[in-house]
């Protein structure tokens, strides 16, 4: 039976996580997300997805060393992402990055060690490539910090907030994996040739760099910039719904009901209310939004998506744009190697059939 894009299409069984669109559910390895990540931090968000289990303290420790340890690039790595054209992306350049860690060192390491050390790496990769960038050096990476805040912090050289990287850190272990989206099965179909990580992770973010999947919160943006303080809202959402444009951050393809990340989102900004003035504009834009759209489109049932808070978390760090899906990928790289791992545990090749439609 031919399905156009594979919708519907089974072909995959996995117990990493799985997405309820109708109920507004996302578990990871069979747990609720919120239950997950309540507590946790990325690292330990990122183990429970690797191994199916939270780790013990000792565990914990050596995890923290070893990413850690893998945020220290090779050389030559180095050496090519100062050889990039300028203007390149910064997703074209971690692409190519990437595709770079096929190297003897790298690929002699056990397949769950290459994972941490590559998810170690590509924040390290991003802030270098946008520095680079901009004509600046490197900032080397701090012992001291998080996977969260070490990112944070190589970016500008400045310590984040406690707000700050516990806004961020939400939403990356919100969007570490979702189920067979198009980045992790163009990560699994890599893997199942038998090919290596980095090559699974080179597909898989040129995949996310596709704008139909990145999806990267800048419209959401836009919005909160326009509507600028919470007396500005309605005017703004009635003079867009009136020309008839579409309401960003509004809306998910798979949901019917909340987005079960974007309700985790919400509390946060909640509990960081009066911390930061993007964070409260989202909460107080959610509400009025929501009350005009149910008046002006009735029985749509249009609910906040993960963009929506996204959006204001991106805005309230200070994160720039081309920086966005960058950063989605930070989040979900964990989920795309612990996809690679279980096709690896029980490998078919992908080969799909085809139908010919042309001249006979």
């Amino acid at each position: 039976m031919f399905q156009k894009g594979l919708k519907d299409v089974v072909a995959v069984q996995t117990s990493i996580a799985s997405v309820d669109g109708d109920r507004g559910e996302l578990r990871y390895r069979g747990q609720r997300v919120d239950e997950v990540i309540e507590g946790r931090s990325f690292e330990e968000t990122a183990y429970f997805l690797w191994h199916g289990r939270f780790p013990s303290a000792q565990e914990a420790e050596e995890l923290t060393e070893q990413l850690i340890r893998y945020r220290l690039l090779p050389p030559h790595i180095i050496e090519m992402a100062q050889l990039l054209p300028p203007g390149s992306s910064v997703m074209d350049s971690l692409r190519t990055l990437v595709s770079a860690f096929t190297h003897h060192m790298f690929t002699k390491l056990p397949s769950a060690e290459q994972a941490v050390a590559i998810t170690a790496a590509l924040p390290v990769l991003t802030a270098m490539v946008y520095r680079f960038q901009k004509g600046e050096d490197i900032i080397q990476p701090r012992n001291d910090l998080g996977h969260t805040a070490n990112y944070l912090w190589m970016l500008d050289g400045l310590e984040p907030s406690a707000a700050q990287v516990e806004a961020l850190e939400t939403y990356l272990k919100l969007t570490m994996e979702h189920g067979m989206n198009a980045s992790t099965f163009a990560a699994r179909v890599t893997i199942s040739t038998e090919s290596d990580l980095a090559s699974a992770i080179t597909s898989a973010l040129g995949t996310m760099k596709g704008p139909l999947h990145g999806g990267a919160p800048s419209g959401v943006i836009d919005l909160l910039d326009e509507i600028g303080n919470p007396e500005n809202i309605s005017q703004v959402i009635l003079s867009k719904l009136e020309k008839g444009e579409k309401i960003m951050g509004f809306g998910h393809r798979v949901y019917r009901t909340e987005d079960p990340r974007s309700i985790i989102l919400r509390e946060k900004c909640l509990a960081l209310q009066g911390k930061d003035p993007w964070l409260d504009l989202a909460v107080v834009a959610e509400t009025e939004i929501i009350r005009l759209l149910n008046a002006h489109k009735p029985g749509r049932a249009l609910y906040t998506n993960v963009e929506f808070y996204a959006a204001a978390i991106m805005r309230s760090i200070d994160m720039p744009s081309e920086l966005f899906t960058p950063t989605f990928s930070i989040a979900r790289i964990v989920g795309w190697t612990a996809h690679a791992l279980e096709q690896q545990q029980d490998n078919v090749i992908f080969r799909p059939q085809s139908e010919y439609i042309g001249n006979n």
